[in-house]
């Protein structure tokens, strides 16, 4: 039975680019674009900071439903969650500004997914910000955390490698706080 009431991604039931063996790796993983709606800025005229998390949402569940995570795979009791998230604003994003949001796999182990999202300007190039998360994967029907199962694990060993030639910005994995003295 559907929950109207619940929150949805823009994926759930599409045709989104899923895993293929028989295809290459993108490096690094451009699975979502968007444009700025009007809903998404604040009194400042500019994307608000609820919406950089909303937008960075969406890239993170285009990349569940790639390497396998989808409503059936949720139905069987399994997910990620997210246990930590740093937003990193570099310039600003208007109404209608065009986005486009990539994926690098920075590192994983039995249980848990690094990932950076590098959200850009689609037509200057310029980088918006940065979304760094931390998951973790979940048995729902118990509550507690569990280790990924090993075709997915083979997926994100695979998509971290891919990933590891990339540039890693200096403020990944970085603790935030005012530095004194």
């Amino acid at each position: 039975m559907v929950d109207e009431a619940r929150i949805r991604t823009p994926f759930e039931g599409t045709g989104s680019p899923v895993w293929r063996e028989d295809r290459e790796l993108p490096v690094p993983l451009v699975l979502y674009r968007t444009q700025v709606p009007e809903s998404w800025v604040d009194y400042n005229d500019h994307m608000s900071e609820s919406s950089y998390l909303l937008a960075f949402g969406h890239s993170a569940d285009a990349f569940f439903r790639f390497i396998g995570i989808d409503e059936d795979y949720r139905d069987a009791g399994h997910s990620l969650f997210t246990v930590e998230t740093h937003i990193h604003n570099i310039a600003q994003a208007r109404k209608d500004d065009p986005l486009e949001l990539s994926l690098a796999v920075l590192d994983r182990d039995a249980k848990r997914v690094h990932i950076l999202h590098t959200m850009r300007n689609s037509v200057s190039g310029e980088i918006v910000a940065a979304g760094e998360q931390l998951l973790v994967h979940v048995d729902t029907e118990v509550g507690r955390s569990s280790a990924v199962p090993d075709w997915l694990g083979e997926r994100l060993s695979r998509l971290c490698e891919a990933h590891a030639h990339l540039d890693r910005p200096a403020f990944v994995g970085r603790a935030m706080g005012i530095r004194r003295g």
